[in-house]
């Protein structure tokens, strides 16, 4: 039986970058096998660990996306990270057997950094200056994956290195101790990256996202100002599509005529930036319509949403439990 793992942090609001990057794909998968999906609130405290008033909120209203979005609790188990105490000690058991270097090397953790503003180098040296929790949290993301023995994990491109240490850890630790955790395969998402407003890789960070909870008005005007081919400075001037940021979301959102019909006009400057991108945000509000009115109910159910999260608490617990009894037994802990 297939296991599915993923999670995503309680850092803010959700946007179209969550929903192509991870959560259409869940939703995908959630007919494939046992899924379990998780609120990454410990990894939220590896970059801001002075702030955590925002993490009870931001992880309601997540998960209020979450169900927007159309996973369903009754297919899989939705829960939050903190709950299950097992996270953190298979996390401390990995963490033994875990060389620095992997760790050291990873571009992953070294991308996030720079983009937080905590690295200026490509030295390996400056990775010396994060926190331990900024610096290891790969491990425990192989904690998160490895505690429910997962068959594969859904994820972005630019966390497919994780996977890869999450193997490469299962593997020594299986050596060492004996076959008790599976190496699971990476379950890449079909939209590598969702282009920001700046043509920047759409965060909040950045200042460049659209919102899952924007409302019409916010999503035209927001997509209407979206940066395109910086050729074409007057109407009149021709450019290619494929140097455009705006393109990219026609690629994800438009028909094949649609796209066909706007490169040409691109290219021979037949119609203007913004008609080009007003054919877009027609796909973009209507896709995000039915999102907006699913979440819009359940904001209203707040303790039902509630509920959801403690009834799988409960049943990650347990699977998770059975799993470090194993790893315990293996350890000569038990």
């Amino acid at each position: 039986m297939k296991v599915i793992v993923s999670g995503m942090r309680p850092t803010g609001r959700l946007h179209l970058g969550h929903l192509h990057g991870a959560l259409r794909n869940w939703v995908r998968l959630q007919g494939e096998g046992r899924c379990f999906f998780f609120v990454a609130d410990w990894h939220a405290l590896t970059t801001d660990p002075e702030h955590t008033a925002k993490i009870a909120g931001s992880t309601l209203d997540m998960v209020i996306d979450w169900l927007a979005a159309g996973l369903d609790p009754a297919r899989v188990v939705i829960f939050r990270q903190s709950a299950v105490k097992e996270h953190a000690e298979l996390h401390l058991l990995l963490s033994m057997i875990t060389p620095t270097p992997w760790l050291v090397r990873n571009p992953t953790v070294k991308e996030q950094a720079r983009d937080l503003g905590l690295l200026g180098s490509e030295d390996d040296a400056d990775v010396m200056k994060l926190n331990y929790g900024l610096l290891g949290y790969p491990v425990l993301q192989s904690a998160d994956v490895l505690v429910y023995k997962a068959t594969g994990v859904p994820v972005g491109v630019d966390q497919a290195p994780h996977i890869e240490l999450t193997r490469e850890i299962a593997r020594r630790f299986n050596n060492y101790y004996g076959p008790v955790l599976p190496e699971p395969e990476t379950i890449l998402t079909e939209v590598p990256k969702v282009p920001g407003t700046d043509g920047r890789k759409m965060s909040k960070s950045y200042n460049n996202a659209v919102f899952l909870s924007d409302s019409a008005q916010e999503v035209d005007a927001k997509l209407s100002r979206m940066m395109t081919d910086p050729r074409r400075v007057r109407r009149t001037d021709p450019g290619d599509p494929n140097d455009c940021p705006a393109f990219n979301l026609h690629r994800i959102y438009c028909t094949p005529d649609e796209i066909e019909y706007v490169s040409q006009g691109c290219r021979s400057a037949g119609i203007g930036c913004l008609d080009c991108k007003k054919i877009m945000i027609k796909h973009v509000i209507a896709d995000l319509e039915p999102i907006h009115a699913r979440r819009a109910a359940l904001a209203q159910r707040p303790d039902e949403v509630a509920a959801t999260l403690e009834r799988g608490n409960q049943e990650a617990r347990a699977v998770a439990a059975t799993t470090m009894s194993e790893v315990r037994a293996a350890m000569g802990l038990e």
